[in-house]
């Protein structure tokens, strides 16, 4: 199990405003400190493993934060409306898109995503794979 990702920023208030935009609206409580942003779900009562954090810092060796080529990390919504407008949000907040929320010819029929660049250019997917929503045609 994945206990945590890290991204790197440069811009710790521009990445705050951007993942601000759309971690809440999933359950992510936010702590911000003078090392940077961590992200995190509430625990359920009598869990042993802890969920997945994702933190956002500045760089370790204080050279610019880069983003890395293959890389992205994905956001599981409740449905696709939540993916429309998360993903509305991002944009809104600093991000650039990266693919207009739908469904994919290369993915499973229910398989609805929409992707996006953080300001430092880290790729996220937004998506949802809701069993009570259409899915895709074909």
């Amino acid at each position: 199990m994945i206990s945590y990702v890290t991204f790197g920023a440069d811009d710790i208030a521009r990445a705050k405003q951007f993942y601000d935009a759309f971690l809440p609206a999933l359950g992510y409580m936010v702590k911000e400190g003078p090392d940077g942003l961590g992200y995190t779900l509430p625990e359920p009562p009598q869990q042993r493993i802890a969920l997945p954090a994702f933190y956002i810092k500045p760089t370790f060796d204080g050279r610019p934060a880069s983003s890395g080529n293959g890389t992205m990390i994905a956001f599981e919504a409740r449905n696709q409306q939540q993916v429309r407008d998360l993903h509305a949000a991002a944009l809104a907040s600093g991000g650039s898109d990266e693919g207009q929320p739908g469904f994919r010819a290369s993915y499973g029929p229910r398989f609805y995503v929409g992707y996006l660049r953080d300001p430092q250019g880290n790729k996220i997917a937004l998506f949802s794979e809701n069993p009570n929503e259409p899915e895709r045609d074909g």
